[in-house]
């Protein structure tokens, strides 16, 4: 009860301020604690005037970075759901700027301090007071090491966990309220998306996580010489502070400076398509937040990215699976593009696969039909994902992850020069990538590594299969007297008991066949 009525009030503030800005439509769409938001309307609102020619999209986001760095995080994640959303209200929340006003240089002095047990001056020899990027979980301040290295150092919000532990009560009070009233929503996973959500944003609170990320993603792409991944200062690191090697570079969306510091928009386009692909396809892990504020060009064209709090990984059988659709759609084979649906389990076994064919087509032939600078393979995956109802597709939140980054490297790539397509101009690394992971060759390779990860389990098959036999010399598994009887009368006839050990080697063979599909 006492949860209910602290939720409530917090539920009655975000819908004051959802009011405010002509977007009471999300909790009405949601139709959870209609109470709540039918007070919000009788209260006033005092809305402003400069929201009146703004998209209900934008609404949203402006009344969600009002309420703080939980809600910013929220609207992130329903940027990715356009299938509850619709595609340009998740187009405009997908633009929503995680900026807050900085935290006073002393607070991150003394959160340094603390969490590396040390005095900073022991640590830096310049410390900027000043943060150069202040976001909702973390700002960044510009230092010099002890050592001569300039370096950046992100430093935790003070008190930001109790904020979010505060909001994320909420979320799964409301996520609760709504699988109980609307069961067909069950699907969605309310609860479940949730829990997603407060994970990844947990791993964002612990800069250590990050760190990791960041030394991952440079492990990835060590020698490639057009991506650049900053360096982590380790021993300056913990798990409020993360220090990483100080970039220089032009933002990635200001064309005009590119251009006058001789880059190649085109060229600066083909290698984001190439981190993106390589990170996606051939690493299965990638940036979870390619906007144009985490990329930037270096003097000599090297693209660095930044900021790696928000990541998604894709396993082969997954990156298999979405290869096979991208390609199916874009050589427009629609038949195809539903069957790999169904065999990856996206959509259920009992539904069609004629009419999944049909909706892939009336989705795809509309998009696929405009000229090439303007096909969105993030687009395509937006729409598709709209259909879910129709066919019971659970939410795939890899994909929807998956879907967002594309859309925003898309969207770099048309800023940089409209008349390109990043798909073309990665069609090298596609066409390399198919054939050595689709290829007659690589299911030759796939057959021995399965073969060689079965001959790995043995030992803990024969193991289980001692234990299994040890359970049935206690009693585990027994045959029916009717079984013995014959096999004694068999022994008895035919002095010998070979049936016996036809049924001690079956009763074997089905513990070592049940364990290993286990």
């Amino acid at each position: 009860m006492i949860r209910s009525l602290r939720n409530i009030r917090r539920l009655l503030k975000v819908a004051r301020t959802l009011a405010r800005y002509d977007a009471l439509f999300l909790l009405e769409r949601l139709d959870v604690a209609p109470g709540v938001v039918l007070a919000a309307k009788l209260l006033p609102a005092f809305r402003s005037r400069s929201i009146a020619k703004l998209r209900p999209g934008q609404r949203l986001a402006k009344a969600l970075e009002t309420l703080g760095p939980t809600m910013i995080k929220l609207g992130q994640a329903l940027s990715t759901r356009s299938d509850l959303l619709g595609e340009e209200m998740a187009a405009d929340l997908s633009e929503l700027q995680d900026r807050l006003a900085p935290f006073p240089g002393h607070q991150a002095r003394a959160i340094i301090e603390k969490d590396l047990g040390a005095p900073i001056d022991s640590l830096f020899s310049e410390f900027e007071d000043q943060a150069v990027a202040a976001a909702s979980i973390a700002q960044v301040h510009f230092a010099t090491t002890v050592e001569g290295e300039e370096v950046a150092v992100k430093v935790l919000r003070p008190h930001v966990k109790d904020s979010f532990r505060r909001d994320f009560d909420m979320f799964y009070w409301a996520a609760e309220l709504l699988e109980r009233a609307k069961p067909e929503l069950m699907r969605l996973k309310p609860v479940e998306t949730v829990r997603a959500l407060e994970e990844s944003v947990q791993l964002e609170m612990d800069l250590r996580f990050e760190a990791a990320a960041a030394a991952e993603i440079a492990e990835n792409f060590a020698g490639d010489p057009d991506i650049h991944i900053p360096t982590i200062d380790w021993p300056r690191t913990a798990q409020s502070v993360m220090t990483m090697e100080r970039i220089s570079g032009t933002p990635i969306d200001e064309r005009d400076a590119l251009t006058a510091a001789g880059h190649d928009p085109i060229d600066v386009i083909t290698k984001c398509a190439g981190l993106f692909f390589k990170m996606v396809f051939r690493d299965g892990f990638f940036h979870g937040d390619l906007h144009p504020g985490n990329l930037f060009v270096r003097d000599d064209g090297t693209i660095i990215a930044v900021d790696f709090g928000i990541m998604g990984r894709v396993d082969k059988k997954t990156r298999r699976h979405l290869a096979e659709m991208l390609i199916a759609f874009l050589t427009k084979n629609y038949r195809r593009a539903a069957e790999v649906h169904f065999e990856a389990g996206w959509v259920p076994a009992h539904k069609s696969v004629d009419a999944f064919t049909q909706a892939s087509r009336s989705i795809a032939e509309p998009i696929l039909g405009l000229p090439q600078d303007q096909i969105s393979m993030a687009r395509l995956l937006a729409q598709l994902f709209q259909v879910t109802e129709y066919f019971d597709m659970e939410t795939q939140p890899q994909l929807l992850q998956l879907q967002k980054t594309m859309l925003l490297i898309e969207g770099t790539g048309r800023t940089l020069s409209p008349q390109a397509n990043m798909w073309q101009l990665a069609e090298p690394l596609i066409e390399e990538w198919f054939m050595e992971n689709m290829g007659p060759q690589a299911r030759i390779r796939d057959a021995a590594e399965d073969f060689t990860t079965n001959l790995q389990r043995l030992p803990i098959v024969l193991a289980g299969l001692e234990a299994n036999l040890g359970d049935m010399a206690q009693g585990g598994l027994k045959l029916h007297p009717e079984t013995l009887e014959a096999m004694a009368s068999k022994k008895n006839s035919n002095g010998n008991d070979r049936l016996l050990w036809a049924g001690i080697i079956a009763a074997i063979t089905i513990s070592v066949v049940s364990l290993i599909a286990s």
